[in-house]
């Protein structure tokens, strides 16, 4: 057993999806499983690299976990941005060729069926006259509708405003993704590089490995410089969110 399959776990469990779908059935992992997991390669690791295996160990498989979250709500946000729009612009449509805004929302939601579930309270709403109370509708859609309903604006022209707003922010964010792909792709190459220069090392015959294990140098090293793997890519998160739309 190496500390190449002990980080290759690490990586894995760090990245363990909540559910296991497209099947007939969703297995779920509890949260506390799921924080023993992804613990469970910084055990292996004191056992066979000792205490500073064991630290080095988790912090890498902490950056790997927070690199991996840091992305999917990046995604997440902008799916969620995109569905926002599709919604919004069927509903523009609906509005402009007269039906009723009932009508709307249910034609918005026939058609975009990963929406039809956020949009009960917004039917419920438009049928009752009441405001929009489901904090799982979009809040864009939310403060637009409340808008027109309350000061008596066109709806199809309120509607299409948040719904040019809607555009407007996925297109500024997708530019932003890939001009921001080149510098991410470098803070990875960088973070990765220690490891590499390791595998040369041993190739080398200058065996680190041993020296990182067998020596209390070696252990201070081998956590000093997993902390520092951690520092880059977390400063490297903290430059590019400074200009995330999300």
């Amino acid at each position: 057993m190496t500390p190449w399959f002990l980080l290759s776990c690490g990586a894995g469990l760090a990245c363990w999806p909540r559910t296991v779908a497209g099947t007939s059935f969703a297995w779920r992992v509890p949260q506390a499983a799921r924080a023993g997991l992804w613990l469970l390669p910084a055990v292996l690791a004191l056992v066979v690299l000792g205490f500073g295996g064991a630290v080095a160990t988790l912090v890498l498989t902490l950056t790997v976990r927070q690199e991996h979250r840091n992305r999917a709500r990046t995604k997440a946000a902008l799916a969620e941005a995109e569905l926002t729009a599709s919604v919004l612009r069927t509903m523009v449509g609906e509005l402009r060729a007269g039906a009723h805004p009932v009508t709307a929302a249910e034609a918005a939601a026939e058609a975009v069926p990963a929406a039809s579930g956020r949009l009960r309270g917004l039917i419920a709403a438009a049928r009752l006259g009441g405001d929009v109370a489901d904090p799982g509708v979009p809040p864009s859609l939310v403060n637009a509708w409340t808008l027109a309903n309350r000061f008596g604006l066109p709806m199809a022209d309120v509607l299409d405003a948040a719904r040019r707003d809607a555009e407007a922010g996925i297109g500024f964010g997708r530019r932003l993704k890939a001009k921001m792909a080149g510098p991410r792709a470098s803070a990875a190459v960088l973070a990765v590089l220690p490891l590499g220069c390791v595998l040369l090392g041993e190739a080398m015959g200058a065996d680190p490995v041993r020296v990182f294990t067998e020596t209390g140098a070696g252990q201070l090293l081998l956590v000093l410089g997993s902390v520092l793997i951690w520092a880059g890519t977390a400063w490297c998160r903290a430059l590019t969110g400074r200009v995330s739309p999300c």
